[in-house]
């Protein structure tokens, strides 16, 4: 029995892990009102709206940003007037507040402490995150960020709660 325990071990590592892809994940809540700063600066805030915590992995291009932003304004998660989650971000004109969590692109799958490996270099994750903030300035309104790289502080309440992770 200590044999097949053995083999089986060997035949569970030798097998090829599946291709995982990778896309710029949205972490989405919705709120009656958000708001980041950081050292006593206010960064930015919204009213009724969406929190998105952005996590770019490697890998993580301008298309899927872009797929990122359509998603987080269309994604329906707002009450219609019969209490379904019928309505979008642009359908109600809220507030879009966007904040980098490099965190979110963390390897959890094994131990006890995150990997970062599969998180996009600093600089490549702040031009992604810079993109997707200036894009969302050009299609909707109003549009408000946190600071890349800042030990920010994030206010928020939490509507239903409503919370859905997204990915491109």
């Amino acid at each position: 029995m200590g044999r097949q325990s053995t083999e089986a071990r060997r035949a569970r590592r030798r097998r090829p892990r599946l291709a995982v892809e990778h896309f710029v994940i949205g972490l989405i809540q919705r709120v009656s009102r958000a708001c980041v700063s950081t050292e006593g600066r206010l960064l930015g805030e919204i009213g009724r709206g969406t929190l998105a915590l952005v996590g770019v992995r490697r890998g993580d291009d301008r298309a899927a940003a872009g797929r990122l932003l359509e998603r987080l304004l269309a994604y329906r998660i707002f009450p219609d007037a019969a209490g379904r989650m019928n309505l979008s971000l642009q359908a109600i004109g809220g507030g879009l507040l966007l904040v980098p969590q490099f965190t979110l692109a963390a390897d959890t799958h094994k131990g006890t402490r995150a990997g970062f490996s599969t998180a996009a270099a600093p600089e490549e994750a702040r031009e992604l995150f810079a993109y997707l903030v200036e894009r969302a300035m050009d299609v909707h309104s109003p549009v408000a960020a946190g600071e890349f790289g800042a030990d920010m502080r994030v206010e928020l309440i939490n509507e239903g709660p409503v919370t859905f992770w997204l990915e491109t």
